[in-house]
C-alpha cells in the first residue's frame, strides 16, 4: 500500500502544528510550492484575499488537493465506498481542452487556500504536500481528517464534462450516514456555495441545483466523520473555463472564494 503522504493514527497527535502537512513516513514539512501555473506571475501567489489575522486562530481545516500528481499500478486497488461497495483506490483526473492536468489545477488552488488559511491562524492538514509523488488513496484522505478531527474539510476538483457545461457545484454526501452528514456537511456545503457565488463564479446548470449535488458515490465524503464537502470548480472542458482556472488570477479568485466560505462557516473574521 502507497501511503505516501498520510500517516498512521498513532503519529498524527503529535503533528497537530499550524501550517503543518503530513509528509512521508510522519515527517511534517511544509507544502510545496507549485512548480507551474500560479507562480508564473511572482508574488501573485500570496495574495488571495488574506483572512484577519488570528480570525481562524484553533480551527483544524483539511485540505484535499484531489487526484495526484502523479500514479502507479497500486491505484487501480479497491477501497471501500462507505455504502458497500468498492472502487479504485484513486483516479488520474481530468486534462482540460487547453492541457491543464486537474491534479496541477486543484494543488495551485489548494496551496494557495492553504498560505491563507495559516495566515489566518487555522491548523491546515493537506491530503498531499506536492503535485508531482503519488497520494493516499481516498478513503485514507478521509480518514485522516476523522482522525485529526477537523473542522472542516475540503476536497478541490475540477470537473470534465462537455464542452457548454459550465459553472461549480459542491457534492456532499446524501443520503447522510452519520450526524456530521446531516447537519453539518450541508451547512459547509452552503457556506462555500454562497461565498463561491459572491466570488462571481456561477452555480453549475448542468448538474445539481443551486450549486449544491448531494450524491452517494464519493468514498471520501462518504467516509468521512468530520464536515466534509467536495467543490467542482468548473469543467475543464469547457474552453472558457479552462482558460479561467489555468490563469493566476482565476486560481486566486477561486481560492478567496473558498477562504470566504469556510471563515463564515467557522465563524472567522473578515478580509483586511
Amino acid at each position: 500500500m502507497r501511503s505516501a503522504v498520510l500517516v498512521a493514527a498513532g503519529l498524527v497527535p503529535a503533528l497537530i502544528l499550524s501550517g503543518c502537512t503530513i509528509g512521508d513516513a510522519g515527517q511534517r514539512r511544509d507544502a510545496a510550492a507549485p512548480t507551474s501555473l500560479s507562480l508564473s506571475e511572482p508574488g501573485l501567489v500570496n495574495n488571495a484575499a488574506p483572512l484577519a489575522a488570528g480570525s481562524l486562530t484553533g480551527k483544524k481545516i483539511f485540505l484535499d488537493p484531489g487526484h495526484n500528481g502523479a500514479n502507479d499500478g497500486s491505484l487501480s486497488r479497491q477501497v471501500p465506498t462507505g455504502r458497500g461497495g468498492t472502487k479504485d483506490c484513486q483516479t488520474t483526473g481530468t486534462t482540460g481542452v487547453n492541457g491543464l492536468a486537474e491534479h496541477t489545477f486543484n494543488y495551485a488552488v489548494a496551496y494557495q487556500l492553504y498560505q491563507v488559511l495559516t495566515g489566518a491562524g487555522a491548523q491546515v492538514m493537506m491530503s498531499r504536500n506536492d503535485d508531482k509523488s503519488v497520494g493516499s488513496c481516498v478513503d485514507a484522505r478521509a480518514e485522516a481528517a476523522n482522525k485529526w478531527g477537523a473542522d472542516a474539510a475540503v476536497s478541490i476538483h475540477a470537473d470534465g464534462s462537455a464542452p457548454g457545461n459550465r459553472g461549480f457545484h459542491v457534492n456532499l454526501s446524501d443520503p447522510p450516514l452519520n450526524p456530521a452528514q446531516t447537519t453539518a456537511s450541508p451547512a459547509l456545503a452552503k457556506s462555500l456555495r454562497d461565498a463561491l457565488v459572491s466570488g462571481g463564479f456561477t452555480p453549475a446548470a448542468y448538474i445539481g441545483k443551486d450549486g449544491l449535488y448531494p450524491r452517494s458515490d464519493l468514498a471520501g465524503l462518504n467516509l468521512a466523520t468530520v464536515p466534509s464537502v467536495l467543490v467542482e470548480a468548473g469543467n475543464l472542458k469547457d474552453p472558457a473555463e479552462a482558460a479561467t482556472f489555468a490563469s493566476p488570477q482565476g486560481q486566486q479568485r477561486l481560492a478567496q472564494a473558498v477562504a470566504a466560505g469556510l471563515a463564515a462557516y467557522l465563524g472567522g473574521g473578515q478580509t483586511r
